[in-house]
Protein backbone atom coordinates (compact mmCIF):
# COMPACT_ATOMS: atom_id res chain seq x y z
CA UNK A 1 0.00 0.00 0.00
CA UNK A 2 1.41 3.37 -1.03
CA UNK A 3 0.81 6.55 0.90
CA UNK A 4 1.86 10.18 1.01
CA UNK A 5 1.90 12.08 4.32
CA UNK A 6 0.35 15.54 4.64
CA UNK A 7 -0.99 17.63 7.49
CA UNK A 8 -4.59 16.71 8.22
CA UNK A 9 -6.60 19.99 8.21
CA UNK A 10 -9.15 18.73 10.75
CA UNK A 11 -6.83 17.77 13.60
CA UNK A 12 -3.40 19.09 12.61
CA UNK A 13 -1.62 15.75 12.68
CA UNK A 14 0.18 13.97 9.89
CA UNK A 15 -2.16 11.97 7.73
CA UNK A 16 -2.49 10.02 4.49
CA UNK A 17 -3.60 12.19 1.58
CA UNK A 18 -3.94 9.20 -0.78
CA UNK A 19 -3.87 5.47 -0.27
CA UNK A 20 -3.69 2.73 -2.88
CA UNK A 21 -6.19 -0.02 -2.09
CA UNK A 22 -5.79 -2.68 -4.75
CA UNK A 23 -6.17 -0.76 -7.99
CA UNK A 24 -8.29 2.00 -6.45
CA UNK A 25 -6.74 5.24 -5.29
CA UNK A 26 -8.79 6.78 -2.51
CA UNK A 27 -8.19 10.23 -1.14
CA UNK A 28 -9.13 11.99 2.07
CA UNK A 29 -10.76 14.71 -0.03
CA UNK A 30 -12.99 12.09 -1.66
CA UNK A 31 -13.85 10.55 1.72
CA UNK A 32 -14.90 13.93 3.14
CA UNK A 33 -17.49 14.20 0.36
CA UNK A 34 -19.31 11.09 1.63
CA UNK A 35 -22.59 12.03 3.27
CA UNK A 36 -22.07 11.51 7.01
CA UNK A 37 -25.76 10.86 7.71
CA UNK A 38 -25.78 8.05 5.14
CA UNK A 39 -22.49 6.71 6.52
CA UNK A 40 -23.97 6.48 10.03
CA UNK A 41 -27.11 4.85 8.67
CA UNK A 42 -25.02 2.07 7.14
CA UNK A 43 -24.01 1.12 10.69
CA UNK A 44 -27.64 1.22 11.77
CA UNK A 45 -27.09 4.49 13.64
CA UNK A 46 -30.30 6.45 13.20
CA UNK A 47 -31.12 10.04 14.22
CA UNK A 48 -33.35 10.57 17.24
CA UNK A 49 -34.65 13.81 15.76
CA UNK A 50 -34.12 15.94 12.65
CA UNK A 51 -34.38 19.75 12.56
CA UNK A 52 -33.69 21.06 9.06
CA UNK A 53 -30.09 20.17 8.24
CA UNK A 54 -29.34 19.17 11.84
CA UNK A 55 -29.52 15.45 12.64
CA UNK A 56 -29.37 14.58 16.36
CA UNK A 57 -28.13 11.22 17.68
CA UNK A 58 -27.30 9.53 20.93
CA UNK A 59 -23.52 9.75 20.96
CA UNK A 60 -21.86 6.66 19.42
CA UNK A 61 -19.03 7.10 21.92
CA UNK A 62 -20.93 6.55 25.19
CA UNK A 63 -24.28 5.57 26.67
CA UNK A 64 -26.66 8.50 27.15
CA UNK A 65 -30.40 9.24 27.36
CA UNK A 66 -30.42 12.71 25.77
CA UNK A 67 -29.02 13.01 22.23
CA UNK A 68 -25.94 15.23 22.23
CA UNK A 69 -24.30 14.22 18.95
CA UNK A 70 -25.21 16.47 16.02
CA UNK A 71 -24.51 16.19 12.30
CA UNK A 72 -24.92 19.30 10.16
CA UNK A 73 -25.79 17.78 6.81
CA UNK A 74 -25.14 21.04 4.96
CA UNK A 75 -21.52 21.26 6.08
CA UNK A 76 -21.18 17.46 6.49
CA UNK A 77 -19.58 17.93 9.92
CA UNK A 78 -20.37 16.43 13.32
CA UNK A 79 -20.11 17.83 16.81
CA UNK A 80 -20.38 15.98 20.13
CA UNK A 81 -21.68 18.46 22.71
CA UNK A 82 -21.04 16.01 25.53
CA UNK A 83 -17.30 16.11 24.90
CA UNK A 84 -16.92 19.38 23.02
CA UNK A 85 -15.26 17.76 20.00
CA UNK A 86 -16.18 17.35 16.36
CA UNK A 87 -14.87 17.20 12.83
CA UNK A 88 -15.25 15.49 9.47
CA UNK A 89 -16.23 11.95 8.58
CA UNK A 90 -12.54 11.02 8.84
CA UNK A 91 -12.29 12.23 12.43
CA UNK A 92 -15.43 10.27 13.27
CA UNK A 93 -14.36 7.05 11.55
CA UNK A 94 -10.85 6.77 12.99
CA UNK A 95 -12.31 7.11 16.47
CA UNK A 96 -15.47 5.04 16.02
CA UNK A 97 -13.70 2.20 14.18
CA UNK A 98 -10.48 2.63 16.21
CA UNK A 99 -8.39 2.58 13.04
CA UNK A 100 -5.83 4.55 11.10
CA UNK A 101 -6.85 6.81 8.22
CA UNK A 102 -5.36 4.31 5.77
CA UNK A 103 -7.48 1.54 7.29
CA UNK A 104 -10.57 3.75 7.12
CA UNK A 105 -10.03 4.44 3.41
CA UNK A 106 -9.52 0.75 2.79
CA UNK A 107 -12.74 -0.07 4.67
CA UNK A 108 -14.60 2.21 2.23
CA UNK A 109 -13.22 0.28 -0.71
CA UNK A 110 -14.13 -3.03 0.97
CA UNK A 111 -17.65 -1.83 1.90
CA UNK A 112 -16.83 -2.78 5.49
CA UNK A 113 -19.59 -1.42 7.69
CA UNK A 114 -19.28 -3.99 10.45
CA UNK A 115 -19.64 -2.68 13.98
CA UNK A 116 -16.42 -2.16 15.95
CA UNK A 117 -16.14 -4.29 19.08
CA UNK A 118 -16.17 -1.26 21.37
CA UNK A 119 -19.37 0.27 19.92
CA UNK A 120 -21.96 1.11 22.56
CA UNK A 121 -25.09 -1.02 22.64
CA UNK A 122 -27.54 1.89 22.50
CA UNK A 123 -26.31 2.89 19.06
CA UNK A 124 -25.70 -0.47 17.43
CA UNK A 125 -28.71 -2.28 18.85
CA UNK A 126 -31.30 -3.43 16.36
CA UNK A 127 -34.07 -2.13 18.63
CA UNK A 128 -32.65 1.38 18.30
CA UNK A 129 -32.49 1.10 14.52
CA UNK A 130 -35.97 -0.40 14.41
CA UNK A 131 -37.50 2.62 16.12
CA UNK A 132 -36.93 4.71 12.96
CA UNK A 133 -37.62 1.98 10.40
CA UNK A 134 -40.90 1.06 8.69
CA UNK A 135 -41.46 -2.00 6.47
CA UNK A 136 -43.39 -1.03 3.34
CA UNK A 137 -43.73 -4.37 1.51
CA UNK A 138 -42.00 -7.67 0.79
CA UNK A 139 -41.63 -9.95 -2.24
CA UNK A 140 -39.36 -12.78 -3.51
CA UNK A 141 -35.70 -11.86 -3.87
CA UNK A 142 -35.21 -10.11 -7.19
CA UNK A 143 -32.82 -7.12 -7.04
CA UNK A 144 -29.45 -7.82 -8.64
CA UNK A 145 -27.54 -6.04 -5.86
CA UNK A 146 -29.10 -8.31 -3.21
CA UNK A 147 -28.47 -11.47 -5.22
CA UNK A 148 -24.90 -10.29 -5.76
CA UNK A 149 -24.55 -9.64 -2.00
CA UNK A 150 -25.60 -13.24 -1.34
CA UNK A 151 -23.23 -14.51 -4.03
CA UNK A 152 -20.34 -12.74 -2.30
CA UNK A 153 -21.36 -14.61 0.85
CA UNK A 154 -21.45 -17.87 -1.20
CA UNK A 155 -25.20 -18.31 -0.58
CA UNK A 156 -27.21 -19.71 -3.53
CA UNK A 157 -30.34 -17.75 -4.36
CA UNK A 158 -32.34 -21.00 -4.35
CA UNK A 159 -31.59 -21.59 -0.67
CA UNK A 160 -32.03 -17.93 0.30
CA UNK A 161 -35.42 -17.72 -1.40
CA UNK A 162 -36.74 -20.51 0.84
CA UNK A 163 -36.23 -18.40 3.96
CA UNK A 164 -35.80 -14.76 2.93
CA UNK A 165 -37.80 -12.01 1.23
CA UNK A 166 -36.87 -8.80 -0.51
CA UNK A 167 -38.04 -5.90 1.66
CA UNK A 168 -38.76 -2.29 0.81
CA UNK A 169 -38.44 -0.18 3.94
CA UNK A 170 -38.35 3.48 4.91
CA UNK A 171 -36.09 5.38 7.28
CA UNK A 172 -37.47 8.88 7.66
CA UNK A 173 -38.35 10.12 4.18
CA UNK A 174 -35.95 7.77 2.36
CA UNK A 175 -36.81 4.35 0.93
CA UNK A 176 -34.39 1.41 0.74
CA UNK A 177 -34.48 -2.29 -0.12
CA UNK A 178 -32.77 -5.24 1.54
CA UNK A 179 -32.92 -8.94 2.34
CA UNK A 180 -35.42 -9.74 5.08
CA UNK A 181 -35.48 -12.74 7.43
CA UNK A 182 -38.67 -13.15 9.45
CA UNK A 183 -38.61 -13.89 13.19
CA UNK A 184 -41.28 -15.71 15.22
CA UNK A 185 -42.93 -12.41 16.25
CA UNK A 186 -43.26 -11.14 12.66
CA UNK A 187 -40.32 -8.74 12.91
CA UNK A 188 -37.58 -8.75 10.28
CA UNK A 189 -33.81 -9.03 10.31
CA UNK A 190 -32.62 -6.74 7.53
CA UNK A 191 -29.38 -6.97 5.53
CA UNK A 192 -27.81 -5.47 2.44
CA UNK A 193 -24.27 -4.51 1.55
CA UNK A 194 -24.54 -1.25 3.53
CA UNK A 195 -26.98 -1.90 6.35
CA UNK A 196 -27.50 -4.34 9.21
CA UNK A 197 -30.57 -3.85 11.35
CA UNK A 198 -34.07 -5.05 12.14
CA UNK A 199 -37.69 -4.03 12.39
CA UNK A 200 -39.73 -4.30 15.56
CA UNK A 201 -40.49 -6.59 17.36
CA UNK A 202 -37.07 -8.16 17.89
CA UNK A 203 -37.13 -11.92 18.41
CA UNK A 204 -35.45 -15.17 17.43
CA UNK A 205 -36.51 -17.58 14.66
CA UNK A 206 -37.25 -21.27 15.25
CA UNK A 207 -37.40 -23.56 12.20
CA UNK A 208 -38.32 -27.26 11.87
CA UNK A 209 -38.85 -27.67 15.63
CA UNK A 210 -39.68 -31.40 15.74
CA UNK A 211 -36.16 -32.83 15.46
CA UNK A 212 -33.70 -34.53 17.82
CA UNK A 213 -30.92 -31.93 17.62
CA UNK A 214 -31.07 -28.13 17.25
CA UNK A 215 -28.39 -25.98 15.58
CA UNK A 216 -28.07 -22.44 16.93
CA UNK A 217 -26.72 -19.46 14.97
CA UNK A 218 -26.30 -15.78 15.80
CA UNK A 219 -27.44 -14.59 12.38
CA UNK A 220 -29.35 -15.90 9.39
CA UNK A 221 -26.36 -15.63 7.03
CA UNK A 222 -24.59 -18.32 9.08
CA UNK A 223 -27.79 -20.40 9.04
CA UNK A 224 -27.99 -20.14 5.23
CA UNK A 225 -24.28 -21.00 5.02
CA UNK A 226 -24.93 -24.19 6.99
CA UNK A 227 -27.69 -25.24 4.59
CA UNK A 228 -25.42 -24.41 1.65
CA UNK A 229 -22.71 -26.65 3.06
CA UNK A 230 -25.10 -29.50 4.00
CA UNK A 231 -28.42 -29.23 2.08
CA UNK A 232 -29.64 -32.51 3.61
CA UNK A 233 -29.42 -30.92 7.08
CA UNK A 234 -32.66 -29.09 6.30
CA UNK A 235 -34.47 -32.43 6.76
CA UNK A 236 -32.40 -33.59 9.76
CA UNK A 237 -32.03 -30.77 12.31
CA UNK A 238 -34.04 -28.05 13.98
CA UNK A 239 -32.66 -24.52 13.69
CA UNK A 240 -32.64 -21.51 15.97
CA UNK A 241 -31.43 -18.13 14.65
CA UNK A 242 -30.97 -15.83 17.64
CA UNK A 243 -30.41 -12.61 15.65
CA UNK A 244 -28.94 -11.19 18.86
CA UNK A 245 -27.07 -12.79 21.76
CA UNK A 246 -29.26 -10.77 24.10
CA UNK A 247 -32.05 -13.23 23.21
CA UNK A 248 -30.07 -16.26 24.40
CA UNK A 249 -31.75 -16.45 27.81
CA UNK A 250 -35.20 -16.04 26.26
CA UNK A 251 -34.46 -18.98 23.96
CA UNK A 252 -33.00 -21.29 26.64
CA UNK A 253 -36.25 -23.13 27.47
CA UNK A 254 -36.64 -24.01 23.79
CA UNK A 255 -33.02 -25.09 23.36
CA UNK A 256 -32.98 -27.18 26.53
CA UNK A 257 -36.00 -29.20 25.36
CA UNK A 258 -33.66 -30.88 22.84
CA UNK A 259 -31.31 -33.79 23.41
CA UNK A 260 -28.42 -31.92 21.78
CA UNK A 261 -27.80 -28.22 21.12
CA UNK A 262 -25.03 -27.38 18.64
CA UNK A 263 -23.78 -23.81 19.01
CA UNK A 264 -22.38 -22.06 15.93
CA UNK A 265 -21.81 -18.67 17.57
CA UNK A 266 -19.32 -16.07 16.33
CA UNK A 267 -15.63 -16.34 17.11
CA UNK A 268 -15.58 -13.05 19.00
CA UNK A 269 -15.50 -12.38 22.73
CA UNK A 270 -19.28 -12.24 23.12
CA UNK A 271 -19.94 -15.38 21.11
CA UNK A 272 -17.28 -17.40 22.88
CA UNK A 273 -18.43 -16.20 26.29
CA UNK A 274 -21.96 -17.38 25.58
CA UNK A 275 -20.69 -20.73 24.31
CA UNK A 276 -18.69 -21.25 27.49
CA UNK A 277 -21.61 -20.12 29.61
CA UNK A 278 -24.00 -22.54 27.89
CA UNK A 279 -21.56 -25.44 28.21
CA UNK A 280 -21.32 -24.77 31.95
CA UNK A 281 -25.10 -25.06 32.34
CA UNK A 282 -25.80 -28.52 30.98
CA UNK A 283 -23.97 -31.08 28.86
CA UNK A 284 -26.42 -30.94 25.92
CA UNK A 285 -24.73 -27.74 24.67
CA UNK A 286 -21.95 -28.48 22.18
CA UNK A 287 -19.68 -25.66 21.00
CA UNK A 288 -18.96 -26.19 17.29
CA UNK A 289 -16.86 -23.05 16.75
CA UNK A 290 -13.63 -25.09 16.52
CA UNK A 291 -14.72 -25.80 12.95
CA UNK A 292 -14.08 -22.17 12.00
CA UNK A 293 -11.57 -21.28 14.72
CA UNK A 294 -9.40 -19.15 12.43
CA UNK A 295 -12.37 -17.16 11.06
CA UNK A 296 -14.83 -14.71 12.56
CA UNK A 297 -17.91 -16.86 11.94
CA UNK A 298 -19.25 -19.83 9.97
CA UNK A 299 -19.94 -17.79 6.84
CA UNK A 300 -16.44 -16.32 6.82
CA UNK A 301 -15.01 -19.84 7.01
CA UNK A 302 -17.43 -21.06 4.32
CA UNK A 303 -16.29 -18.28 1.97
CA UNK A 304 -12.61 -19.11 2.41
CA UNK A 305 -12.58 -22.93 2.51
CA UNK A 306 -12.79 -24.74 -0.82
CA UNK A 307 -13.31 -28.16 0.75
CA UNK A 308 -15.46 -27.08 3.66
CA UNK A 309 -18.44 -29.31 2.85
CA UNK A 310 -16.36 -32.50 2.95
CA UNK A 311 -14.94 -31.55 6.34
CA UNK A 312 -18.27 -30.41 7.74
CA UNK A 313 -20.02 -33.62 6.72
CA UNK A 314 -17.31 -35.58 8.49
CA UNK A 315 -17.52 -33.48 11.64
CA UNK A 316 -21.30 -33.28 11.93
CA UNK A 317 -22.78 -36.70 11.26
CA UNK A 318 -26.59 -36.71 11.53
CA UNK A 319 -27.75 -38.16 14.86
Amino acid sequence: MLAKFVTHPDNGVEDFSEVDVGNVRLSCAHARDIDLVDYLQRFGIMPVKVRGNNFWYHSPFRIERTPSFKVDRKTNRWYDFGEGVGGSIIDFAIRFKDCTIAEFLQSLDNNDFSFPKHAYAQNTSDDYAASSLTILDDRPLYAFSLINYLARRHIPIGIANNYCRELRYAVGSKTYFAIGFLNRSSGWEIRNAYFKGSSSPKDFTLLHPDRFCICVFEGFIDFLSFLTLIPEAEHTYSFLVLSSLTLFERARPIMEAYSEVWLFLDNDTAGQNYSRYASSLISIYKDQSALYKNHKDLNDWHCHQGKSKMYLNKLLCPP
